[in-house]
């Protein structure tokens, strides 16, 4: 519906969500590497590594408004790269926005948390079940049909760069006005080295982390109202120009502030406590910073299921991916998605100090492969302009090429190192679900010359149906009704690999008295399946190879899942060898056991 869908006003706060929120730990990155090693002139070279990442955050941003261009219904980076570099590029890209949206839950939701334990110290000790939390939360309400509603999610946004920007006007008119000096509220370490370049690079990576999320204005084209693509630019450079001036700000207010990064009280919250006090402002700027990141979170669980979608459509995820449940959303891509960031805050006891190696490096390689595809895409096409669009994606290239190996290399010993190698793994494992299908669907496939020579009389048709039997019982009884219902041809078959009990079932089934025969099998070496795929197949049996035969199985099935352990798994194992006979039909009649 046309009302659905975002203007400019509200399209900004809902889609830049994800990259405004990242400011809320870009700064502090900066500074663990930086204060450990230089102490007090960390506050100096922070100022350097900030403008180069404002550098790097305009050329991304601009080279951004080139796919807005070129890719009106939506260009991620999977679809950008599989389009114009090929499947194997495109699959990396996805593998690596999947890791990143895997990432920005967990990331966001620690970030959160460490807002809100910064303004509340004693909830220290629960910083890992409350982030735990907030992912069950947010996963149950998409599953019953949270949408980024643009009033919801919008005003928080807006509330939320009110705050820090009226914190960064106070906090430097406090000092550059009225000379107020300020009190660091951590010791400062003693400086131990000068600045080298490895460190200065090793401060870049980690604040690289401002750039996340960049990406969802050019995904969500589509969500805004006409024109889109030019209302879709003015929001990525609105949302760049927040970027901009938040992360600047803060960085410059950590400077003046000395704000010390410590698990304990986060750096924004430093700061905050510093310009405002101990007041309501500094908890209205934790609880606003704790909001947005969980706004953050939630753009990854409308994104990735839909990735999933795609990836799955074009048979490289199990299908199941593509279904929607009783709400309309991807029900599997959010379970999942929920399950594994829930594992990874675990596993890393929600410091997002730790996951923020990890985070980065994946999404600059999605950057640098949408940056490529849109270069090749130019060069290739040659449309009007092309030469300046490629020149910018080109440039755009190069830059996040270079910005994804700094972080890789400079963050692999500190976990960077799990991307390449989940990345390749989960490349080979999408290979391998698209080789599975095409297999199916060749062993699958029906030519004309295989339809049916001659009109079949369905109604003269015999019909074989063979029920296997272990002992005279409700569920046996069942079965033997449904195959009644469908033939008169009916066998029943036992195996006996115990000569007194196959007395006994003999004896009680002539007591019964249905009045069909029982063929016995015996079977030295006590398998189930083979005398029965025998006795199928032998001229003992009135079934032709070219008729259907078909196998009622009764099944016994209990409410409790562990109760179903103690029973044997006789009917799985006889339908998994009948499975392979494309002759035989096999139905499984369950008898339900309700024990309290």
């Amino acid at each position: 519906m046309k009302s659905e869908k975002f203007n400019v006003f509200w399209g900004f706060p809902v889609l830049s969500s994800d990259a405004i929120s990242s400011v809320a730990y870009a700064g502090e990155e900066i500074l663990w590497v930086l204060v450990p090693v230089l102490g007090l002139l960390s506050y100096g070279s922070m100022f350097y590594v900030a403008l180069s990442i404002v550098f790097l955050m305009i050329l991304v941003a601009f080279s951004y408004r080139q796919t807005i261009d070129a890719y009106p219904q939506g260009g991620g980076s999977y679809i950008v790269a599989k389009d114009n570099l090929g499947v194997i590029p495109g699959l990396i890209a996805g593998a690596s926005l999947l890791i990143g949206y895997v990432l920005t839950v967990a990331v966001s939701m620690s970030a959160g948390t460490a807002a809100i334990v910064s303004a509340i110290p004693s909830l220290l000790p629960y910083k890992v079940p409350i982030t735990f939390a907030f992912i069950f939360i947010l996963t149950v309400g998409n599953l019953r049909g949270i949408r980024e509603s643009a009033k919801a999610f919008g005003l928080p946004a807006y509330l939320f760069i009110l705050v820090i920007l009226v914190m960064i006007v106070v906090g430097i008119f406090k000092v550059k006005v009225m000379k107020y000096e300020p009190e660091p509220l951590y010791e400062i370490p003693t400086m131990v080295s000068d600045i080298t370049l490895v460190l200065f690079l090793r401060a870049f990576s980690s604040g690289c982390t401002a750039l996340t999320g960049i990406e969802a204005v050019s995904n969500g084209i589509p969500n805004f109202r006409s024109p889109s693509q030019t209302n879709a630019k003015r929001v990525l450079e609105l949302m760049s120009l927040a970027m901009l001036v938040i992360f600047g700000g803060i960085a410059y207010l950590a400077t003046l502030y000395h704000a010390v990064p410590n698990p304990d009280m986060t750096v924004v919250a430093q700061i905050a406590y510093q310009v405002f006090g101990g007041n309501a402002l500094f908890y209205l700027v934790q609880v606003m910073t704790a909001i947005i990141l969980i706004m953050a979170s939630n753009t990854a669980f409308a994104d990735l299921p839909l990735l999933l979608s795609i990836i799955a459509r074009d048979g490289y995820a199990p299908r199941q991916f593509t279904k929607r449940g009783k709400r309309l959303g991807y029900s599997n891509g959010i379970i999942a998605l929920g399950i594994i960031s829930a594992i990874l805050v675990i596993l890393f006891k929600g410091d997002v100090h730790s996951l923020i190696p990890m985070y980065a490096v994946g999404v600059f390689i999605s950057f640098m492969l949408s940056q490529a595809g849109m270069f090749m895409k130019w060069i290739r096409e040659r449309s009007r302009g092309w030469f300046h669009k490629a020149a910018v994606n080109g440039l755009g290239t190069v830059i996040t090429c270079v910005t994804a190996a700094i972080i890789g290399i400079t963050k692999f010993t500190s976990g960077a190192w799990a991307v390449f190698v989940i990345t390749p793994v989960l490349v080979y494992v999408m290979f391998s679900i698209k080789r599975h299908y095409n297999e199916v669907a060749r062993q699958l496939s029906l030519s004309l010359d295989e339809r049916p020579k001659e009109k079949i009389d369905f109604m003269k048709q015999k019909r074989y149906v063979i029920v296997p039997i272990d002992s005279v019982n409700k569920s046996f009884l069942k079965a033997l009704n449904y195959a009644r219902s469908i033939s008169e041809n009916i066998v029943i078959f036992h195996v006996s690999v115990d000569d007194a009990a196959t007395d006994a079932l003999l004896k009680k089934w002539r007591e019964y008295n249905v009045g069909i025969p029982m063929v016995v099998k015996k079977s030295p070496y006590r398998s189930i399946r083979s005398p029965l795929l025998q006795f199928i197949e032998s001229d003992e049996y009135g079934a032709g190879p070219k008729d259907t035969v078909t196998v009622v199985m009764p099944q016994l099935v209990i409410n409790k899942w562990w109760a179903n352990l103690l029973h044997n798994q006789t009917s799985l194992f006889i339908r998994t060898r009948l499975l392979t006979k494309r002759n035989i039909a096999i139905v499984t009649i369950p008898y339900l056991i309700f024990e309290d």
